[in-house]
């Protein structure tokens, strides 16, 4: 759950994005910057008081090979606010932003075993048809649902697992 900072600057890097009309680049940018504060080392030196605020800034503004400038501007504002810890909730909340304008609905898709190419594929187009939206995928593997798939997008979850059968069944058994 993203905090109400995090939404806050996911919001003004996505108005700008929108503005600038490159909100594939931005995530692109907010990833790599997730990436990098997402190293544990990196991360405490980012966040290490006893370092000057200034050298913690100089570490990324003075790594051109890193970020393009917007990115390292994003990225040192975040040092200096002391939000290097934000930066996956930020990426996520810009995604969903990101998702809404565009029409476009995530689901997670739980599974017993991996999916094949082709069964992700023909899920998500089955669910696209459906929603009559894009939608973006990700699949989940939990053996404890022993069979079937369990199905979430937005607040809405499907859950068409055996698990969840059995348990209605036996709920069904006890109850007469």
């Amino acid at each position: 759950m993203a905090t109400a900072a995090a939404r806050r600057y996911a919001r003004a890097v996505f108005e700008l994005a929108q503005q600038k009309g490159d909100i594939e680049q931005w995530a692109r940018r907010l990833a790599k910057i997730r990436e990098l504060f997402a190293d544990p080392k990196v991360a405490a030196v980012l966040t290490n008081p006893t370092i000057p605020a200034v050298r913690r800034d100089a570490l990324v503004a003075t790594a051109p090979h890193l970020f393009d400038v917007e990115a390292t501007n994003l990225a040192r504002l975040l040092i200096e606010s002391g939000r290097v810890g934000d930066a996956a909730a930020i990426e996520e909340e810009f995604e969903s932003l990101a998702d809404q304008s565009m029409g476009r609905v995530r689901a997670t898709v739980t599974t017993a075993v991996e999916l094949t190419a082709h069964d992700r594929e023909r899920v998500q187009r089955e669910l696209s048809r459906r929603l009559d939206k894009e939608v973006r995928i990700t699949v989940v593997v939990d053996p404890r649902i022993l069979g079937g798939l369990k199905l979430q997008y937005g607040d809405r979850v499907v859950d068409a697992s055996v698990a969840t059968r059995l348990q209605q069944l036996r709920r069904r058994l006890a109850a007469t």
